[in-house]
């Protein structure tokens, strides 16, 4: 589909030349009240918590970057693909095994607010049955579906590389929901800077072994592609190992150590994780699958969409993952004050966290914006490409806003225990609007690869919308 012309005139239509200048003494008043003493406050607070997990959630992504780089320089293009394959598949049970895990915080956070260090002991103890049965079973799933990667039309050479590398690739699967154990633990706690310490140094050690691994340096077996599966599980155990150690030994985690020896396996609490975590995975599947969905509908337009739909979407994941953090900071502190029955900070500190995303990414939109004609260079020298990520990009400034209101809200609403209902209006932005209007602008119109994401932009804009709408209604009603 040649959408060249059209690309032109969106181009034209949507440059910030069209938007008109505004007095900014109307709207004065209205911007001091987000800074009055009110709010400073929850915003320091909101920030302490959230900037470590925004850190070691871009060093997770840029890390991804890194190995991608790595295997491609050193390898080549058919390794490379053979990494995007076996990805591609892994990441379906990874995402939704980490969202499962995810249930423990908000417990946590509510029982530290009440000061019961016997219930949030308890509740570690047993999330840690729930992540190490979790991480046997789709360890077990992940080998048993090994034999799908020749089943998907790939090319054979490809599949072969792949195949090994799925398989190591596989086993991290157990140490990193032990980690994440760990992890969702300190901070529903409020810690939330240990973990993120130690995944970066974990992420550098997978970088430095990476080219160890993979070039047979040092004395080293060259090990080529399966060198960059076994350096993502060596890293992946020093982190379980590292914040086990750290956890263990930390003067302020010894009453939770003690309080967690007499604690039994108890179904409640098991259910009450199971209640919150299975909904939050499969908010991250039907979120993660929808976006996979996009890249096979644009893949069906042609090679050169698809390559800027790849450098697109790689942009649009930095900015996503640091909101991610402000997301883990509404979780603890709803479930925090939640705890304390603090209705009206509650509402305060979600307000603020709403505030502060909004900001955020309409910052990053800007920089999307203005630079979208040299970021796409970082990733490719083809001048389709470029012009087809420039377009991409204009359409990605538009859905900043709305990405990271939908995630800070998915995160205050698991703050409350409020998953299910959440899931399902997950389920009907992406599955019912998004996918739906992707492929009718996508191949019913002239937009091609522009309607696809139109139609990505329109599901964050609806999931944004309804689960805001839900969160406010909710916090009201405690008031």
């Amino acid at each position: 589909m040649n959408n060249g012309g059209f690309l032109f005139e969106f181009e034209k239509r949507l440059t910030l030349s069209t938007f008109q200048p505004f007095n900014f003494s109307t709207f004065k008043p209205f911007i001091l009240t987000w800074f009055s003493s009110k709010y400073t406050e929850q915003y320091k607070r909101n920030l302490t918590l959230a900037w470590p997990v925004m850190l070691g959630s871009l060093g997770h992504v840029m890390v991804g970057v890194a190995d991608s780089v790595m295997v491609g320089q050193y390898l080549g293009a058919i390794p490379l693909a053979a990494t995007a394959l076996a990805n591609s598949v892994f990441h379906i049970p990874f995402v939704f095994a980490i969202g499962v895990a995810f249930g423990l915080t908000p417990l946590v956070a509510n029982a530290d607010g009440e000061g019961d260090v016997q219930k949030s002991s308890s509740l570690w103890k047993n999330a840690f049955y729930v992540n190490l049965v979790f991480g046997v079973l789709v360890t077990i799933l992940l080998l048993a579906i090994e034999p799908i990667l020749g089943m998907m039309d790939q090319e054979p050479e490809v599949v072969v590389l792949a195949t090994p590398f799925f398989g190591i690739i596989s086993l991290s699967m157990i140490p990193f929901l032990l980690f994440l154990n760990l992890k969702q633990f300190a901070e529903g706690l409020s810690d939330t800077l240990t973990a993120t310490r130690i995944s970066l140094g974990a992420n550098v050690l997978n970088i430095v072994l990476n080219y160890v691994l993979i070039n047979g340096a040092w004395g080293f077996p060259e090990m080529g592609l399966n060198g960059a599966a076994v350096a993502t599980l060596i890293s992946r155990f020093v982190m379980f190992f590292g914040l086990w150690f750290y956890i263990r030994y930390k003067t302020k985690f010894a009453k939770y150590w003690e309080a967690r020896k007499t604690a039994t396996l108890h179904w409640d609490e098991i259910k009450n994780i199971l209640e919150i975590g299975i909904p939050s995975g499969l908010q991250y599947i039907f979120e993660i699958g929808a976006f996979a969905v996009s890249a096979i509908l644009v893949g069906v337009i042609g090679a050169l969409p698809m390559a800027a739909h790849q450098v697109s979407i790689s942009l649009a994941s930095i900015s996503y993952m640091a909101a991610s953090g402000l997301s883990a900071a509404a979780s603890i502190r709803v479930a925090n004050q939640l705890g304390k029955k603090d209705y009206d900070t509650l509402r305060l500190a979600a307000t603020t966290l709403f505030r502060m995303v909004a900001i955020f990414m309409a910052f990053t939109g800007v920089i999307f914006l203005s630079g979208r004609f040299f970021w796409p260079t970082l990733f490719t020298d083809n001048q389709t490409v470029i012009a087809i990520a420039a377009q991409l990009l204009i359409v990605t400034t538009l859905f900043q806003i709305s990405d990271g209101v939908q995630v800070v809200a998915q995160g205050s609403l698991r703050g409350m225990g409020d998953v299910r209902t959440p899931t399902v209006l997950t389920f009907i932005s992406y599955w019912v609007v998004s996918l739906p209007l992707a492929y009718l602008l996508g191949f019913h119109t002239s937009l091609g690869v522009i309607g696809i994401w139109i139609g990505l932009a329109s599901g964050l804009t609806a999931n944004a919308i309804l689960l805001y709408r839900r969160f406010m209604k909710k916090a009201n009603a405690l008031v």
